[in-house]
């Protein structure tokens, strides 16, 4: 087990971030000691310590260098927001101390109050009106373990947590029965390879703590616990790299050059999270350290054949080289997902201006491309690079030079998805309409931004937007017209778009009245005609092209305006422009009387509906599929990898202007 002694030694893989002592537990060793008499012994060992351990790192405290990245708690639309990574270690996340039972006049008062998670008392059945005898069990509104709050957040999904939390009203565990199990032959090590890597991903952490404190300890315990689980959990450590900072790249470099074999199992680099500030406070001592370089980073793709997945961002467009862009297009059959997100840097753009020439292949295998705000990128690059991707689902060119001749170039196999040319300058409204209307690409279409900045530019007229409408597909479900000249008679145009689409953000010239038509029947519709109405399916509704007094409070907030209201549901979201904000955050206390409260990350902010506590409304996350691991509404990235929003591209996604 060479590569298991190194392992001890090594944090700068996906999540283990940070170097730590070797954790070799002597309970641990001695079951991997065939010379064990009784594993049952290890075990009880094992449990013992399982019970004392540190829990799992918090998942809702953690953060990265300029990171927004999602709350996880039953509140929609909610963030966090740093500038430095950190990990609050001195909150306990779970009290496994004895809670403390204010007497009361009954004992259905005392399990109230000794319970810490959704509970109810439940009489005897042959006497119903005992509160003597009984049991506790989950209430009806229990979401299972995940969904679990503890002081306010979720708790930890390793099973040494889940314990303690059941001990809240369950009894201690009987001790095993003294079966003797050889090693090797536990039932989970019995399982399938593909049911195991399954149940191990459950501890994984997309989003890494900071540089200090341990992390994954979890899955570093898996590796100690068998053979079998070893192996199991190091395709699970190793398929998905996260890289924080540059020490860590450093260490993973060294690794995977003395153990090649583990370069081969690593399917994603993502370094959304790096902050280069966290290690070193001025680029010269950056640049003296070394550790991530373009030399580096060309070594590390050398020794990565089967990457698939290539997440950067503008932190680190200074090491993105020719030899490094030339690999990750040209070298790596395997490649699927590139991100570029807002690499600008002089550096960059000459490096990929240099390595584009007509004598490419005629295909890439690449299917998801991000250049979201790759401002400096010459049209030469869109118009190369965008015809020999033959199988592209998701290309995100928001804010770049793309041309509509560079647009009709995606060849007809594609299959796009998700596209968003938000704020792209050169391409003019009758080719973005003909590309839409006529292009075989873009028949499947899910997600679609088209917006711009009004202040500056302005890519639809009125006209534009009658002739575009008709022409949207059926399989949207998020829609963007921000920034379009758009009048009342659209209404009756996105109306039939309404019942298919989840998210919708309108342009400007509208009043509130007429927003207001796409949720209730007009007035003037005869009965039988309101009978036939079908309600929309609108979760989020962008509102932010109504500057100042364009948004009419009074009328948002009147009887007469369904937005508002409950019968407007399943709207949970609806945007709002900076300035109107600040006005309604004033009117707080009337948000809340109607069932609303306000929500903020950086220059965005919403008004939020509360959940319903009614237990037979079903509950909804806000995940989807076409979200790629999302779950808050009106994102204006697209994901090209599946994954918890964090980082920068949380902050690119929600938290930034268009």
């Amino acid at each position: 087990m060479v590569i298991l002694h190194h392992l001890n030694t090594f944090a700068a893989m996906d999540h283990i971030q940070t170097p730590s002592p070797p954790i070799t537990p002597p309970a641990h060793q001695e079951c991997l000691s065939p010379a064990l008499p009784s594993p049952n012994e290890c075990d009880n060992k094992m449990m013992g310590e399982a019970q004392n351990r540190q829990p799992s790192p918090d998942r809702a405290s953690r953060s990265s260098f300029s990171s927004i990245r999602e709350n996880e708690n039953t509140l929609t639309q909610t963030f966090t927001h740093s500038k430095v990574s950190h990990l609050d270690v001195d909150e306990e996340v779970v009290d496994d101390r004895t809670p403390e039972v204010t007497p009361g006049p009954s004992t259905l008062d005392k399990i109230n109050a000794f319970n810490m998670i959704q509970t109810q008392f439940r009489p005897p059945v042959t006497n119903p009106n005992s509160r003597l005898r009984g049991y506790v069990a989950p209430a009806d509104s229990f979401q299972g373990w995940k969904g679990i709050q503890v002081k306010g957040k979720l708790a930890s999904r390793s099973f040494g947590d889940l314990t303690i939390l059941n001990n809240v009203w369950g009894s201690a565990p009987k001790a095993p029965r003294n079966v003797k199990i050889r090693p090797g032959e536990a039932p989970i090590e019995r399982l399938p390879a593909e049911i195991l890597s399954a149940i191990i991903s459950l501890l994984v952490l997309d989003i890494p703590p900071n540089g200090v404190s341990r992390r994954n300890i979890d899955l570093m315990s898996l590796l100690l616990t068998s053979k079998t689980l070893h192996f199991a959990t190091l395709s699970t450590l190793y398929s998905q790299i996260t890289i924080p900072h540059s020490r860590i790249f450093h260490k993973f470099l060294t690794h995977i050059a003395e153990h090649q074999t583990l370069g081969t199992i690593v399917r994603r680099l993502d370094f959304c999270h790096f902050n280069p500030s966290q290690l070193f406070s001025t680029a010269a001592e950056r640049s003296q350290a070394r550790n991530l370089t373009s030399e580096t980073l060309l070594r590390c793709l050398e020794l990565t054949p089967n990457l698939q997945e290539f997440l950067v961002q503008e932190h680190i467009d200074q090491d993105l080289s020719a030899d490094v862009l030339r690999k990750l297009f040209l070298g790596l059959e395997r490649m699927e997902a590139l991100d570029f997100c807002g690499c600008t840097s002089t550096f960059f753009k000459d490096s990929f201006t240099a390595i584009v020439t007509p004598d490419w292949p005629a295909q890439l295998s690449i299917r998801r491309l991000s250049l979201h705000k790759c401002l400096t990128l010459p049209s030469v690059v869109f118009e190369t690079i965008l015809p020999r991707l033959t199988r592209l689902t998701h290309l995100d060119v928001a804010g770049t030079r793309i041309t509509d001749a560079a647009l009709m170039s995606i060849p007809h196999t594609a299959r796009l998805t998700h596209l968003n040319i938000a704020k792209c300058k050169l391409l003019s409204a009758r080719g973005v309409i003909d590309f839409l209307a006529n292009h075989p690409a873009a028949q499947g279409l899910v997600y679609l931004s088209l917006a711009t900045d009004a202040r500056s530019h302005q890519l639809f007229d009125v006209d534009d937007i009658s002739e575009l409408l008709p022409v949207l597909p059926k399989t949207l479900k998020s829609l963007s017209l921000k920034g379009s000249k758009m009048d009342p008679a659209h209404i009756d145009l996105l109306r039939p778009l309404t019942k298919h689409l989840e998210e919708l953000a309108v342009g400007r010239s509208l009043l509130l009245e007429d927003v207001n038509r796409l949720f209730v029947p007009d007035e003037t519709d005869d009965v039988e005609k309101q009978l036939e109405w079908v309600p929309h399916t609108l979760k989020f509704l962008d509102l932010s092209d109504f500057w100042g007094n364009e948004l009419d409070l009074v009328y948002l907030f009147n009887s007469r305006c369904a937005i508002m209201k409950q019968y407007s549901a399943p709207l949970e979201v609806v945007e709002l422009a900076e300035d109107v904000f600040r006005r309604v955050v004033k009117s707080s206390a009337t948000l809340q009387r109607m069932g609303w409260r306000t929500s903020e990350v950086g220059s965005r902010g919403w008004m939020v509906r509360h959940k319903s506590q009614d237990p037979s409304v079903p509950r909804d996350d806000g995940s989807r599929g076409w979200k790629m691991g999302a779950e808050a509404w009106g994102m204006r990235k697209i994901p090209v990898a599946r994954a918890e929003v964090g980082g920068m591209y949380g902050s690119f996604m929600f938290g930034r202007k268009l």
